[in-house]
């Protein structure tokens, strides 16, 4: 199996892994915290503004590999307060349309730099 790592300019990396990568027509993107990619810190605000850079973060990795969102097939969400569902369900939303990707959301303990959120996705290329 072949696979081809996906760099986007526009995402931010905290440790030694690639953005996505591509392996049998699915794109696999690593999960993204609300690191701005400029200055490579957590950016500021609450919840909202949080969830609103991870999928900045994202979508670039689907545009750095010719795709966008109407091509994610699967989503998880780890929030480190389970408080912040339904502001993080209401942003999720607007960001997809029918038929929306599967989804887990999933409550951890901690997130690298103190991030509240992470999601990761899978997407496939028709």
């Amino acid at each position: 199996m072949r696979r081809e790592a996906i760099k986007a300019s526009g995402a931010a990396a905290v440790g030694p892994y690639s953005h996505g990568v591509l392996a049998n027509g699915f794109i696999y993107l690593s999960g993204q915290t609300p690191v701005d990619p400029i200055t490579g810190r957590l950016i500021e605000g609450g919840i909202g503004a949080q969830v609103r850079q991870c999928f900045r973060n994202l979508v670039a990795v689907l545009e750095a590999a010719g795709l966008s969102l109407d091509s994610v097939i699967k989503c998880n969400v780890f929030l480190t307060d389970m408080g912040d569902f339904a502001t993080m369900n209401t942003i999720y939303g607007e960001h997809f349309s029918e038929p929306y990707p599967a989804r887990t959301t999933i409550g951890v303990a901690s997130l690298p730099l103190g991030a509240r959120i992470e999601i990761e996705m899978v997407a496939v290329r028709s």
